[in-house]
């Protein structure tokens, strides 16, 4: 259970993060990108990632671990390294009361279906959860591995081996929020059917191509994703960093990682950060 714990804030981004739009194909596909000028004297580094993997397609690229190298400072989207947030992360993952008191009939019996459909798992087994936290499973499941990887736990471990400080853009419980607000019971139940091995397949081979367009164009499909819950998932936490991100770079070169789906877009932070005046460039590999 550790390491579906350590996946909500994934899956937060992963499966919250699936319309496209004219100023996304105007850039350059990659994962990396540098931030510069502005009045930066040093550059800070912007790696989109997709939080969990299986073992075997799991790779850091050298062009990442050179950028991570060259800074002082490791930003994720929230703090997995404090204990504090984790301990946040477990109490959220608990509902407030069963699943089988809180949906009506009729949700229990499309819920059970989604379930039964994915591989067994029986509503007796996850009635304590929250949807949020159902969901969650229901994506580790669909990896068919038992050695996930988690991108941000790897920067973590080089943060710590470097003495480098960890910081997070924003709170779990604030994050955990977002989440809640984000799709209706409704709408979440009907989200989980389409959660499938055939979606995972096609990520990884997204993110090995670094074709983080494609990533954004699926995370925002509107059969998945309202307007609204965009809004609240995306756009409005993509403005919030990028009102943090400058001051933390003004002080020293920062390493940030979040999710891919976060960078594309008119409202994704390389455009933000763009709009804001600051040089930013693909890394190439």
């Amino acid at each position: 259970m550790k390491n579906v714990f350590k996946s909500i804030v994934a899956v937060t981004v992963f499966a919250f993060s699936f319309s496209t739009n004219a100023q996304t194909s105007k850039s350059k596909n990659s994962v990396l990108w540098e931030v510069s000028g502005n009045g930066l004297t040093k550059p800070s580094y912007l790696l989109g990632t997709v939080h969990m993997i299986c073992g075997k397609d799991f790779v850091l690229k050298q062009k990442a671990l050179e950028a991570f190298s060259k800074t002082s400072k490791l930003a994720l989207e929230v703090n997995m390294a404090d204990p504090d947030e984790i301990a946040i992360l477990q109490q959220l993952a608990v509902g407030k009361e069963p699943l089988s008191k809180k949906l009506t009939a009729k949700q229990l019996v499309l819920l059970e279906e989604v379930l039964t459909k994915s591989g067994g798992v029986s509503l007796a087994q996850v009635d304590n959860y929250t949807l949020e936290t159902v969901m969650s499973l229901l994506f580790v499941k669909s990896f068919g591995c038992s050695d996930l990887k988690f991108f941000e736990m790897e920067f973590i471990n080089k943060a710590k081996e470097s003495n480098k400080p960890i910081v997070g853009l924003e709170k779990a419980a604030n994050q955990m929020d977002f989440l809640s607000k984000s799709y209706t019971d409704d709408e979440l139940i009907s989200y989980m059917k389409h959660i499938n091995s055939e979606m995972c397949i096609k990520l990884v081979k997204d993110y090995s191509n670094e074709d983080i367009k494609s990533i954004y164009a699926e995370i925002t499909d509107k059969e998945l994703m309202s307007d609204d819950t965009k809004k609240i998932i995306l756009d409005n936490r993509n403005l919030n960093w990028s009102k943090i991100m400058p001051a933390m770079m003004q002080k020293e070169s920062v390493f940030f990682a979040v999710g891919s789906a976060h960078l594309a877009g008119e409202l994704g932070v390389v455009n933000l950060l763009k709009k804001s005046g600051y040089t930013v460039k693909p890394i190439m590999n």
